[in-house]
Parts: structure tokens; sequence; C-alpha cells
């Protein structure tokens, strides 16, 4: 599955209505660890359809940043029936973010 960017227009729809946990992953072009962070979110997506993929740039969607208090990037959210699961900030391994879905 192909990673979702999400803007208010339809975060409520790909999120909140989504039966399957979802990762945002709170980004922005400039930011060194997010392009760090970025490929091993694409490579999720591809081998793990039982999730929803989302990338949010704070840049371009600053109320979304605002809505979930993200004060530094990369921020990761994990959400489940429409509710924060569990979060981290900063660079991660594909291990740590696959174990915040599980």
């Amino acid at each position: 599955m192909a990673v979702i960017k999400l803007t208010k227009d339809n975060f409520e729809a790909e999120v909140m209505n989504c039966d399957k946990p979802v990762l945002i992953d709170f980004y922005a072009d400039w930011c060194g660890p997010c392009r760090m962070v970025a490929p091993i979110v694409a490579e999720i997506a591809e081998e793990h359809p039982e999730y929803k993929i989302c990338k949010v740039n704070v840049d371009e969607e600053g109320a979304l940043a605002e809505k979930f208090e993200v004060m530094s990037i990369p921020t990761l959210f994990v959400i489940k029936d429409g509710k924060v699961a569990d979060q981290s900030v900063g660079a991660r391994p594909k291990a740590q973010i696959l174990a915040m879905l599980g």
C-alpha cells in the first residue's frame, strides 16, 4: 500500500474511521531525522497491508500538528479505534516502529 498524505480535509475519513491501526508520521522536508525515517515508513507501508500508513507535513498542515501537540519532528503516532495508542519522538529503527503498531 502507498503512504497516504494527510491533510485537514481527509484526516477524519482516513484516520478516525479506519478499522485497522494507523501510523502517522509528522515530518518536514528540511528535517534530517525525518529523511532517515521516511524510507522505513515507506517500507512498512509496502510490507504490511494490515496497517494504514500516513504522513503529515507539519509545514503544510500546521493545524494537524497543533491538534496532536507535535513539538519536535519526526513524531510518530499510532491510532487505534480513533484513539492515540502509542507515540514516539525522534528517529526510530523499523523494529521499534513495528512494535508500536503491534
